[in-house]
């Protein structure tokens, strides 16, 4: 929360302002999102320190060439930016995409006894979801992990606001049953 109650910029404003020469705009907005799209660009890719390299390739790209974004539309295009950098990378070294869940998932006040049972569901999760389809594991992280909205996510993925909704419906299903195969069977999916 905002100690001083000021409303934060927004993306828009954000962009717009560095486009008119604020370039401490532009750093808010690295701040804003650069944690969020590392995340996002490691469960592709898989190695932590292309993904940071890959998150500012990516504001470069868009900081330095100044593209045209819509209106509330700067945190897709940022991820579309992103996921096709990865996609670039991903097909040069021809490695498989691996989904990974944030290391800050675990809140530090939790027993030791409950952070166990945590550790091994975050680990029966991350088991589950790289036995679904890359499409289905895709959508889902777009939707759940980087909180985007059904337009964004279908942005970031080049398809129809329908085809996410099915792969989300289609991904849940498909991942309930992977983690019932585990043994789970609490997981809110």
């Amino acid at each position: 929360m905002n100690p001083d109650n000021k409303k934060l910029p927004s993306d828009d404003e954000l962009y717009n302002g560095y486009l008119k020469g604020d370039a401490k705009a532009g750093d808010e907005l690295m701040l804003r999102y650069g944690d969020l799209l590392t995340s996002y660009l490691f469960s592709f890719i898989g190695d932590y320190h292309d993904a940071e390299d890959l998150m500012l390739d990516s504001f470069a790209a868009i900081l330095v060439k100044k593209p045209k974004i819509g209106e509330g539309c700067f945190k897709a295009y940022l991820f579309k930016t992103a996921r096709h950098m990865a996609c670039r990378l991903w097909r040069k070294k021809h490695k498989q995409n691996e989904f990974s869940l944030p290391d800050d998932i675990i809140s530090e006040e939790v027993t030791p006894e409950r952070k166990t049972v945590i550790d091994e569901n975050i680990s029966s999760l991350h088991k589950c979801l790289n036995l679904i389809p890359t499409q289905y594991r895709e959508a889902l992280w777009l939707k759940y992990a980087m909180d985007l909205s059904y337009d964004q996510a279908a942005q970031i993925m080049a398809c129809s606001k329908k085809k996410i909704d099915n792969l989300l419906a289609n991904g849940k299903k498909t991942l309930r049953k992977e983690l019932e195969r585990e043994g789970i069977t609490r997981y809110e999916i």
